[in-house]
């Protein structure tokens, strides 16, 4: 069962990786087994389709930052904190998407990128909202800054900035995208105060 387990965490994160990169259209499963040193039959064995393979990777990804946003959200430290560390755990999980792999994805299986763009907007975007929730209750936006606004500015600029579409017909990355929708909007929205505290945790290495 162990070593089962094993495989399959090692299929999941090579497949995620070669399919993010190379495109969903452009990689075999019988390349990702050959190359993990495994048989076809073991890896029909855990999934007996290249989309079935797919599905499990975007969304062992996807559990996986939730699970780490979770963490953040639900931890006492301060929100500037909390917020430094979201923006950066987003970047480290959206730098996996590459601008090719995503356009490849979307077109080559459809029905896919629709369950990965739902589960990013119900389990990632959620956990970001209750971070804003959280920032209002604690003032630490401007008085004039109206958190549902912000929420809907947030959503529309994930939606409409870190999609294949636009990230093809644009020289910058998902990672850089996310990093700065985190930082115009949040910086823009905080106080003084909670701006400065935020500036000395904006590096990883503060994080670390």
């Amino acid at each position: 069962m162990a070593a089962d387990l094993e495989i399959r965490d090692r299929v999941l994160e090579y497949a995620r990786e070669e399919f993010l990169s190379k495109g969903f259209s452009k990689v075999t499963l019988d390349e990702i087994a050959s190359n993990l040193g495994i048989s076809k039959k073991t890896l029909y064995k855990f999934y007996p389709s290249k989309e079935e393979l797919l599905r499990a990777s975007l969304h062992a990804a996807m559990r996986s930052a939730g699970w780490d946003l979770e963490r953040i959200t639900s931890s006492d430290k301060p929100f500037a904190e909390k917020l430094a560390e979201a923006m950066f755990t987003m970047g480290k999980y959206i730098s996996q998407f590459r601008r090719e792999g995503l356009v490849d994805i979307q077109r080559c299986a459809p029905s896919i990128w629709k369950e990965l763009d739902k589960y990013r907007q119900e389990q990632i975007v959620s956990k970001l909202v209750t971070m804003i929730v959280q920032a209002r209750r604690e003032n630490i936006f401007r008085a004039e800054v109206n958190e549902q606004v912000l929420i809907r500015m947030l959503i529309s600029s994930i939606q409409g900035v870190i999609n294949p579409e636009v990230l093809a017909q644009c020289s910058f990355s998902a990672q850089e995208a996310a990093q700065s929708i985190f930082k115009v909007l949040f910086e823009g929205a905080l106080t003084d105060e909670a701006r400065k505290e935020f500036h000395v945790f904006d590096k990883p290495t503060a994080l670390a």
